[in-house]
């Protein structure tokens, strides 16, 4: 029963992961493609707000449900394919830690610009096009942790 349960909390987390993320980033590309500051501004509190409240926490309740379930399911941490996931999961946090502050400053610009009824700043830019990039490895990176969990191949090391 504990195993269903484990693997149920780790299923969900990983679709919350791979949903939120998707979401928050169509969002906020819809958002700035409109140009309207006000819009952007709303749309990128709600985006930090999401990413805070559900990405944070399936962050930090996958890696528990995934040791515990492969501890229920007698696996091996070292299983290659477990390894690689785990490389993929840091992969994923090394894009996704900058991306939240990225998000907190265009958030911050969009509302100032939006404030005093000026354009965005090229800051925002730079930061927009810095996002959007991380958004591509960070993205295949869970699609990547997603196959490995159901595939499960034989990988040697």
């Amino acid at each position: 029963m504990l195993y269903f349960v484990l693997k149920y909390l780790h299923v969900i987390g990983a679709s919350v992961l791979l949903g939120t993320g998707a979401g928050i980033a169509f969002f906020m590309l819809l958002a700035h493609r409109t140009g309207n500051t006000a819009t952007i501004a709303a749309v990128a509190r709600i985006v930090v707000i999401a990413d805070f409240l559900f990405t944070a926490t399936a962050v930090v309740a996958q890696p528990i449900t995934g040791v515990a379930l492969a501890w229920q399911a007698g696996y091996s941490l070292s299983e290659g394919w477990i390894v690689l996931s785990i490389a993929l999961y840091i992969v994923t946090g090394i894009f996704w830690l900058p991306v939240v502050w990225m998000q907190m400053e265009m958030r911050d610009l969009a509302s100032e610009a939006a404030k005093v009824g000026s354009p965005l700043p090229a800051r925002y830019h730079r930061f927009f096009w810095l996002w959007f990039a991380f958004g591509f490895p960070a993205f295949a990176a869970v699609l990547g942790i997603f196959w490995l969990m159901i595939a499960r191949p034989a990988i040697e090391w």
